[in-house]
């Protein structure tokens, strides 16, 4: 069976290409002025326009404001908003309603207390993310940062909800991911990249030419 593979923090075209060519289900856009994979929405509605039908758009937001929502879905066709803050199921449930679009909702893992807290989530958001919890530090951000977790904590564990792992996939392990969690689809950044920001198509292509072997 393929695994599903969303390539996030999409800036430019040839990324964007090279995702679309490989076979990626979703394209991620990042909507975080700290990430270095910020994009502004006229460029971000530029791309969105270029994805085909059959791949989804998703727009990712950290804790946003009605106002910066309003800002960007206006602007950008997004097919989904994924929300890697703290949100609350509240806000989750909130946020699908005004919009009228799917929400996304990262979970940030680092203990299986962590994937026992999703329980909230599971029945507001229309798909889960499990990620790598952020270092304690000022400077860390919410994801993209290159780090995993145990993957052995999602194994055998039956969710209400679609999902899928993130947190410090590469082409090299993703395999080694998929077969310890049993993770039905993925998602990588930084994993993709020669440096924070810059995804490299061939490295994009090796990953979801690893995902479609599966």
């Amino acid at each position: 069976m393929t695994v599903q593979a969303k390539i996030c923090g999409i800036t430019d075209p040839a990324a964007l290409q090279a995702s679309i060519d490989g076979g990626a289900r979703w394209i991620g856009l990042v909507f975080f002025e700290r990430s270095p994979r910020h994009i502004a929405a006229p460029l971000a509605a530029q791309l969105a326009r270029m994805v085909p039908t059959g791949v989804r758009t998703v727009g990712l937001f950290v804790d946003p404001d009605d106002a910066y929502l309003e800002h960007v879905v206006t602007q950008v066709p997004l097919d989904m908003i994924q929300l890697h803050g703290a949100e609350t199921p509240e806000r989750v449930s909130a946020i699908k309603e005004a919009w009228g679009l799917p929400v996304m909702k990262a979970i940030k893992v680092s203990d299986a207390a962590d994937l026992d807290a999703a329980a909230a989530w599971a029945g507001v958001a229309d798909r889960l993310l499990f990620d790598a919890k952020p270092p304690a530090k000022v400077t860390a951000l919410p994801g993209g940062n290159g780090l995993s977790f145990d993957w052995t904590l999602l194994r055998g564990r039956d969710w209400p909800t679609p999902w899928m792992l993130s947190g410090g996939l590469t082409p090299g392990n993703v395999a080694e991911a998929v077969r310890i969690s049993g993770a039905p689809a993925v998602d990588v950044s930084s994993g993709v990249e020669t440096r924070p920001g810059h995804k490299d198509p061939d490295l994009v292509r090796a990953f979801l030419g690893a995902c479609a072997a599966l």
